[in-house]
């Protein structure tokens, strides 16, 4: 019985690291050398100066604070280009599942990490076959952002 819940047990540990793992695949995640604030105000601020919409930002925190529960610092930016989501979302409505871009700004552990799904896995999730230029676009645009609002 013993080496059946040892195996058992093994097994699960197994799942669940691998479970973690692929959890991050397809993220791209950056260190940023401001607080979380900083950095999320930067990134709005780049938005907002360029074509992008900017649709929301959540604050996690504040969210898990009003139902006196605590939270890292942790802040959600949405924000898309309709010139270049929608082309994706014509080859596979579900995509609008993953579009506008998402960008998490969180604190771990006192490094403020900037994380997005890379467009490329995007591509794959949905198996969109075309839209070559509105994904090129994405990537570049996401990336620039990003790297402007870690400096």
């Amino acid at each position: 019985m013993r080496i059946f819940i040892s195996a058992i047990t093994l097994f699960m540990t197994g799942f669940l690291l691998m479970s973690t793992a692929q959890a991050q695949e397809g993220w791209i995640i950056k260190d940023s050398n401001n607080s979380v604030s900083d950095t999320a105000d930067k990134l709005v601020k780049i938005i907002e100066g360029a074509p992008p919409k900017l649709f929301a930002r959540i604050d996690h925190a504040a969210g898990a604070k009003s139902v006196d529960m605590e939270l890292a610092d942790s802040t959600l930016i949405i924000f898309g280009a309709p010139q270049i989501g929608t082309p994706i979302m014509q080859q596979n409505i579900m995509a609008g599942l993953d579009l506008p871009i998402r960008v998490l700004i969180w604190d771990d552990n006192g490094q403020t990490k900037i994380g997005y799904l890379d467009p490329a896995a995007l591509k794959a999730r949905y198996a969109i076959d075309g839209a070559e230029k509105a994904f090129m676009g994405m990537a570049g645009a996401i990336a620039k952002m990003t790297d402007g609002a870690a400096k």
